[in-house]
């Protein structure tokens, strides 16, 4: 198998190493924005840099991995549809509602395969509440409180391209939210707080920001955020039933300090970004993604689901603006959209 990867970034070169040492992979070719640095990755790793996307298709690949900037997420994916190609691509297909239905439009009128890359649905911890979730474990759930706190801000040059905090950030809580709750969000209220420094603001984001949600059977959830957790990269869910409670994310790593005299230590070595935290996920997202372009499993995030997360995303970041309540009816693209 032949894949082409377009973006070796951060993310880019973690999902090459990966492919690398996949099995059924024979040869990879790479491309970036910046040659130099796909010239580089692919010399390190024995395999060929692409002056630029025109020869990744022309070259002729078997699959695609896309992991550029955002923006040029819509068209790549529309790209490979019209190429017969499958694709993995990093979350979100686009920052707006229409480029994202307009590339799902493409892959669904070309019958191939879009595999988002929401990797929490991979990691062990969120699989696991999952089974308690859909075991009946918990007996009835009626609270569920989701965070992702980031230890240190994203470059200030990233602000104004992430999308927002709710779209860049908490998508990852809401996917997972609806993934292993198996529950569709309702309503939303959410609100956020620029006090941090000042390219929050001038970027037009906040640094920190919280919502309520009411999911279709009842249960109430939270979800919050920051750009600035000094003590380490933290990201956990809670999930509260009539029954039991469990945790995601709780472990040696956790950067939580007790004020309990019998409380736990705190960590000798907290997470300290998301690469670190969830490794194994990622590296098993991309095996996902091989298996299904050998036709060896189903597709297990496609475009639709970013499609519910990017909606509520939207709902928030709404709600925020505008400080009211907002239903997901209100915002388009809802089940049975064509």
């Amino acid at each position: 198998m032949r894949i082409g990867v377009i973006g070796t970034g951060r993310i880019g070169t973690l999902h090459t190493r990966t492919l690398k040492r996949h099995r059924e992979v024979g040869s990879l070719i790479l491309t970036d924005t910046d040659p130099a640095r796909a010239q580089a990755l692919a010399h390190r790793l024995g395999e060929t840099a692409a002056p630029g996307v025109d020869e990744i298709f022309r070259w002729g690949v078997d699959a695609v991995v896309i992991t550029t900037a955002t923006a040029a997420h819509a068209e790549l994916i529309g790209r490979a549809a019209r190429s017969g190609l499958p694709v993995f691509c990093e979350k979100p297909i686009a920052l707006d509602l229409p480029g994202t239905l307009h590339a799902l439009a493409e892959v669904e009128t070309a019958g191939t395969v879009l595999q988002m890359g929401f990797q929490r649905r991979f990691d062990a911890g969120y699989a696991g509440a999952r089974e308690a979730v859909r075991a009946g474990r918990l007996g009835r759930l009626h609270t569920v409180r989701a965070l992702t706190c980031d230890q240190s801000p994203p470059p200030v040059e990233w602000l104004p391209l992430s999308g927002g905090l709710f779209r860049d950030t908490l998508i990852h809580d809401f996917d997972v939210l609806r993934w292993v709750t198996g529950r569709e969000v309702t309503d939303v209220y959410a609100t956020g707080s620029d006090r941090g420094p000042a390219m929050f603001r001038e970027a037009g984001d906040v640094d920190t920001g919280a919502a309520l949600l009411t999911l279709d059977d009842g249960t109430l959830a939270t979800a919050t955020a920051t750009r600035l957790n000094g003590a380490g990269y933290d990201v956990r869910m809670e999930l509260a039933g009539e029954r039991d409670t469990v945790v995601v994310g709780l472990d040696d790593r956790t950067p939580l300090a007790s004020t309990e005299p019998t409380g736990p230590p705190p960590a000798d070595k907290p997470w300290t970004g998301f690469l670190e935290r969830f490794g194994p996920a990622y590296e098993a997202e991309l095996n996902a993604f091989v298996e299904v372009v050998r036709g060896e499993r189903p597709n297990p995030c496609d475009g639709r689901e970013a499609l519910q997360a990017l909606r509520i995303a939207e709902a928030c970041e709404r709600s925020r603006r505008e400080r009211r309540p907002v239903a997901l009816s209100e915002v388009p693209g809802g089940r049975g959209t064509p």
